[in-house]
């Protein structure tokens, strides 16, 4: 029943796609391909489960996962998620939407991953010996996400890789095994989606999850916290009220994963050429970013200086190790919950290949994304508050007020994080200031090239770090 019902859909795929979140801007009016398509149901209202392919003229391909619904009539609580009408075909003429909108068809999902799983396009491949419930209420959870995550019930996440992947994947390899280690600090894993349509070696296509419906976003938390703050608002403004309790407890929160994680998998020690050929890596990254963002081109001697200078301290015999870690870790990857935080996300970072973000790492790398993300939750309450103020005379002293309040709280809650996580009895990062400064500018510069490809209006947050960093005392 879908066979080639994907390919006369693609022209009008092509501008619906490229305004999702999750699509990488390079690839805007790249040529769609159709890699497979599975239809899904007995009867209206149908599930199209698609994978398509987005071809670049340079060769360079990025695959799309897609869950999109078919009725042959529209009710008009659909009509705002309409993408297209099927041109040819035994649907032709039926109306295709985007499925995220239709709780019918989201709950046709859970039921088809829940079954025998005799579907090859699409099965769920269970790590635990528990069956997965049914008839929950589905729930699509809002934010930027770089994936869609689907809540059922308040009892179990399925989180849709928007870009799948050949396995195994990053995120369900380190999930299973926080699970065997009874993690407290992350949620329990129930499977994996699968499809073993598309080669050898199948995609990995989502996971399914502990869903913990009373915690808070991290993310969302700090920003207001920072934004009242800003405006002086009760005990957010003084140096031991607001959010610093709880970065402190989300520094233990992190080092006990970190402590999970290298119980499971292992660490060791780098040698001096290990740490040599990552400042390399990091020098390489940076001179491609440079290329890509040309305002970073002016800091590239310096931050190179910054990266040699962490391979110089290793190799005086300045210990290094190395383990499995988060690999992309920001407020926004930690809930709060009423019994402590919890970590979430295990993908990686979602613009380095795989290979590289399943390697072995520091867990300073770890440390200096959540600093950055300190950072980055102070600026956007900033700039929240000065957006507000753009109809009115805002004084001069009221803004430099503002701002300097917003640096406090960042540099307040870095160090309350800090604090925390050297108090749980991991290795104190302070001791190693070099390397932390070494992989925080690494990650600015991630992060201007990541806001330069999806949002453009936000690339001067990390080119602020990346100043700060290139002029810091080395």
């Amino acid at each position: 029943m879908s066979d080639g019902i994907l390919e006369p859909l693609l022209p009008a795929l092509a501008p619906w796609l490229e305004g999702r979140r999750w699509f990488d801007a390079r690839y805007g009016g790249a040529r769609l391909e159709a890699r497979a398509a599975t239809v899904l149901g007995t009867e209206p209202p149908l599930l199209l489960h698609a994978v398509v392919s987005a071809r670049r003229e340079d060769g360079s391909v990025l695959d799309y996962q897609l869950l999109l619904g078919l009725r042959p009539h529209l009710p008009t609580r659909l009509e705002p998620a309409a993408v297209a009408t099927v041109p040819t075909g035994p649907f032709q003429g039926w109306q295709v939407y985007d499925a995220l909108a239709d709780g019918a068809l989201l709950g046709l999902l859970l039921r088809t991953l829940a079954g025998p799983g005799t579907d090859p396009g699409l099965r769920l491949e269970r790590t635990g010996r528990y069956p997965l419930p049914v008839g929950l209420v589905p729930h699509p959870l809002e934010g930027e996400m770089s994936n869609t995550a689907v809540a059922y019930g308040g009892r179990i996440l399925l989180k849709i890789f928007r870009r799948p992947e050949p396995g195994p994947h990053t995120e369900v390899e380190a999930l299973h095994a926080l699970t065997r280690q009874h993690c407290a600090r992350t949620p329990h894993l129930y499977g994996a989606l699968h499809s073993d349509a598309l080669g050898a070696e199948g995609l990995v296509l989502g996971l399914i999850e502990e869903f913990l419906p009373d915690a808070h976003d991290g993310w969302e938390e700090a920003v207001r916290q920072a934004g009242e703050c800003m405006d002086g608002a009760g005990r957010t403004a003084s140096a031991t009220g607001g959010f610093t309790a709880h970065a402190h407890g989300l520094g233990r929160a992190v080092a006990d994963v970190h402590g999970a994680l290298g119980k499971a998998f292992g660490r060791s020690r780098l040698t001096a050429q290990d740490v040599a050929e990552e400042a390399a890596r990091m020098n390489m990254r940076l001179k491609e970013a440079a290329e890509e963002v040309p305002a970073l081109a002016r800091y590239t001697a310096r931050l190179g200086a910054l990266f040699d200078d962490y391979a110089r301290v290793a190799g005086r015999g300045s210990p290094v190790f190395a383990q499995r870690t988060h690999g992309d870790l920001h407020l926004g990857q930690a809930l709060r919950a009423a019994d402590g935080w919890r970590i979430v996300d295990f993908e990686g970072e979602p613009a380095r290949p795989a290979a590289e973000r399943a390697r072995p790492q520091p867990v300073l790398r770890d440390i200096a994304g959540m600093l950055r993300s300190f950072d980055y939750a102070a600026r956007t309450g900033l700039a929240d508050r000065e957006s507000a103020d753009a109809g009115e005379d805002g004084s001069p002293a009221r803004r430099l007020r503002r701002r300097r309040r917003a640096y406090a709280w960042a540099v307040r809650n870095r160090r309350a994080f800090i604090e925390g996580y050297a108090s749980a009895g991991r290795e104190d990062p302070r001791c190693q200031p070099v390397a932390l400064r070494a992989f925080e500018a690494d990650k600015a510069v991630y992060e201007a090239v990541y806001e330069s490809r999806l949002r453009p209006d936000r690339l001067k947050i990390p080119l602020a770090a990346v100043h700060r960093l290139a002029h810091t005392s080395r």
